[in-house]
């Protein structure tokens, strides 16, 4: 047994060590780590990665750059690019919902399997999805708005950020649960859809948290729900659909980190280290919380059972409501 081992190797089992952990995890990290954001800056994505990013750094000792890459699919092309980058532990991805859960099953043509083609470091945060009105609408809760709906006809129009997105799929989950219909408007993001609902050009919409919270306090447009089954501590007085008569209804976007898959353990371990010291940060929490998400510090291990419960559940309302792309 000896013979095929390297001679270091034997030393440090004759020493009562093993052998030693691989050169690259030793001297990881030696250069700068590229954080790949799959969408434009200015997002909640972005937001989350410069947050966490900016910490990290001071942990590895190396600067953790972002790189914005809006190259379509709602992220998945960017998703795939990482998928197929060099697993040394230099190139990893902003993972979150739309990517992760609802992106494979909405784009046929995704190019990349979660469970395979990554190697999960941990979660950032989630949040909830928020159920939107004009200020001129008369409603304040969710019963007077699904009575609202069904007064003025349905299909009723909603506006989302994006047809497959998370917030497209929580419109979709909400109408089913309260038996209404609804007939989406697709926007080139969440802050047009922001401008349209201040404007009144559309009445309802689901929209995060960052890019609502200012035309909220405003008093422009109204919130009647969080999709969560807490409250969020940034909108406390903002009841949950459950406490509105949709019992069981709990739906969060996640936000997390991931590597390309063959990435040493030792490395996503190391990140993972890093991730968790960012989030128990008091400024790091602050900051995320403001964003209207709760910091969720986990292990790879979690992360992965995270990954395969989420893929699981959305593509499963995905095919249930027949709303697949190309």
């Amino acid at each position: 047994m000896f013979l095929r081992l390297p001679l270091i190797a034997i030393l440090a089992a004759l020493a009562g060590g093993g052998p030693p952990a691989p050169a690259a995890a030793q001297t990881y990290p030696n250069r700068p780590i590229t954080l790949v954001v799959p969408l434009p800056p200015g997002g909640t994505n972005d937001i989350m990665a410069r947050i966490v990013g900016e910490r990290m750094t001071k942990s590895l000792g190396q600067q953790v750059v972002i790189e914005n890459r809006a190259a379509g699919g709602s992220g998945t092309v960017a998703t795939r690019q990482v998928a197929r980058a060099t697993p040394d532990g230099y190139t990893i991805l902003l993972s979150y919902t739309s990517t992760f859960a609802t992106g494979p099953s909405m784009y046929k043509n995704a190019g990349y399997d979660v469970r395979k083609d990554f190697a999960p470091i941990g979660l950032i945060a989630v949040s909830p999805s928020l159920v939107l009105a004009n200020k001129d609408v008369p409603v304040k809760t969710i019963p007077e708005l699904l009575a609202y709906i069904r007064k003025m006809g349905e299909p009723f129009q909603y506006g989302s950020p994006g047809a497959g997105t998370f917030n497209h799929l929580a419109a979709e989950m909400f109408a089913r649960a309260a038996n209404v219909k609804l007939m989406a408007i697709p926007y080139k993001g969440s802050n047009p859809l922001t401008t349209d609902l201040i404007a009144g050009h559309v009445k309802i919409g689901f929209n995060p948290i960052p890019v609502s919270r200012g035309a909220i306090e405003a008093g422009h447009i109204r919130a009647l729900a969080v999709t969560t089954a807490r409250r969020s501590g940034v909108l406390p007085d903002v009841p949950t659909l459950a406490e509105q008569g949709l019992p069981g209804f709990d739906i969060s976007l996640r936000y997390g980190l991931a590597a390309p898959a063959g990435t040493p353990a030792a490395i996503v371990a190391q990140l993972n280290k890093a991730l968790n010291a960012a989030l128990a940060d008091e400024a790091v929490i602050k900051r995320i919380r403001h964003e209207g998400a709760e910091p969720t510090p986990i292990t790879p291990q979690e992360y992965a059972a995270d990954i395969d419960a989420e893929e699981t559940r959305w593509s499963a309302v995905v095919k249930d409501l027949g709303i697949a792309g190309n």
